[in-house]
């Protein structure tokens, strides 16, 4: 599931980002200055950040800075009511990915934040797997279905892994059973699989990638590209 954090002090425009930006495969964190929002990096690293630049206990873009200079950064976007033109470009030279000033229109925030959401998936590590719209990273457990994050159980993990692997090859259900529940139990429920593959393609709006050949398994059938 995405992430966004929000540095935010003042009270009314964080809880209204919170609201604005929350849907049902992504999750806002909401702090209101510098301390908690590095505790709460130190905890999880979000995918955004959407930063202002004066808070009660330092500047936004110092933060911004020491950011940048790590080894994992999310992308940031420097949310401000400074707005003259070297402001702009002292943050955007600084390492923002975008930089929207106070006042400003919700939904121009809501497409810069989807458009640099999009972004950052597309720019998975070279291990990742590419597949038309798909972008699928194992190692890193990193799914995206046209440039949006999906979030995957391990069940939908290993199946997912079995189908891509050998796209365009019809996996049989006893054999994709015998390696995705390989916990030892004596016994799955055959629906099992039938329940993990309907998810599957929901969740990856897959319906057209894998088929069902009927009374032998499924198969991948999206060409690489």
């Amino acid at each position: 599931m995405e992430q966004i954090l929000i540095v935010e002090d003042d009270k009314g425009l964080n809880q209204g980002l919170c609201k604005a930006l929350k849907t049902k495969d992504r999750c806002v964190v909401s702090c209101s200055n510098l301390r908690s929002a590095q505790e709460q990096i130190a905890c999880q690293m979000p995918d955004l950040i959407l930063l202002d630049v004066n808070l009660p206990d330092g500047n936004g873009r110092v933060w911004l800075r020491a950011l940048k200079a790590g080894t994992e950064c999310p992308a940031v976007i420097l949310l401000t009511a400074n707005d003259t033109d070297e402001d702009i470009v002292c943050g955007l030279e600084e390492g923002a990915d975008d930089y929207i000033t106070k006042p400003f229109s919700l939904a121009v925030l809501r497409a810069r934040v989807n458009t640099q959401l999009r972004n950052r998936c597309r720019t998975l590590p070279t291990n990742a797997i590419k597949i038309g719209p798909y972008c699928f990273d194992f190692i890193a457990q990193q799914f995206c279905a046209d440039g949006v994050s999906v979030e995957l159980s391990k069940t939908e993990q290993k199946l997912l892994r079995l189908l891509v692997e050998n796209r365009g090859r019809t996996m049989e259900r006893t054999l994709l059973m015998d390696r995705i529940w390989t916990d030892g139990a004596d016994y799955v429920d055959e629906n099992a699989l039938s329940v993990t593959v309907k998810r599957l393609r929901d969740k990856l709006n897959a319906h057209e990638a894998i088929k069902t050949i009927y009374g032998i398994g499924y198969v991948w059938v999206t060409n690489d590209g």
